[in-house]
């Protein structure tokens, strides 16, 4: 399968609806990002959780999954499964994080996801940051709303392996869902890995990619 770099990545933004959905989406890209370029900045935006457990959770998992980057994190407190009627909210939380920083990569959800919060993030997104890279990353959970992807990152093993250990480690309110265990997590990796070749891999969504066929 060809591979396309993506030179001169400085700083990423991270978005997410819940805590964990960024872990679960990217954790893996994230693992293999931050530890192959050194100076990183990432600035993480989840929308819900702000002020409970899962905040303390995302952010010592954020802190894991994102060394040795320079990494800046906020947790709001939207409400969880009631997003999409507190449009403004997270249409002015999204320009906020713009506002912040000139993202060389985006990762968000992507527009196929069922779960409504994951949906509106997505649709929100591409309106603000419109000159970046936009990556759609996947949430395994209970609705069977897993698509096509169209870009692949390969995971060796070890970060594979990783990946689910810091899901396991980071987010025990979760630990109650049937579906939430390492053996899912790396049966997705499993199959994408399948798709491209290799043994693991993370999937995601592009929805504009410009080429450079030229010299440039």
């Amino acid at each position: 399968m060809l591979s396309l770099q993506i030179p001169g990545i400085r700083q990423v933004a991270l978005l997410g609806a819940h805590c964990d959905d960024l872990a679960i989406g990217a954790g893996g890209s994230l693992l293999t990002l931050c530890a192959a370029r050194p100076g990183l900045s990432v600035h993480a935006l989840v929308l819900s959780g702000g002020g409970t457990v899962r905040e303390e959770e995302e952010r010592a998992a954020l802190a894991d999954f994102c060394a040795p980057a320079n990494l800046e994190i906020t947790v709001l407190g939207l409400p969880d499964g009631r997003m999409p009627a507190h449009w403004d909210a997270v249409k002015d939380a999204v320009i906020a994080l713009r506002g912040r920083l000139d993202a060389d990569l985006v990762l968000a959800p992507h527009r196929r996801d069922l779960h409504q919060d994951h949906r509106l993030l997505a649709e929100i997104v591409p309106t603000v940051f419109r000159d970046q890279l936009v990556l759609g990353y996947e949430i395994l959970k209970w609705d069977g709303d897993l698509a096509q992807p169209s870009v692949y990152q390969p995971l060796d093993e070890e970060t594979a392996l990783r990946k689910a250990e810091l899901l396991g480690k980071h987010y025990p309110s979760q630990h109650g869902k049937d579906w939430y265990t390492e053996e899912s997590f790396l049966a997705l990796a499993r199959l994408r890995g399948v798709q491209q070749h290799t043994r693991y891999a993370e999937a995601f969504h592009v929805e504009k990619l410009a080429l450079t066929l030229g010299r440039g």
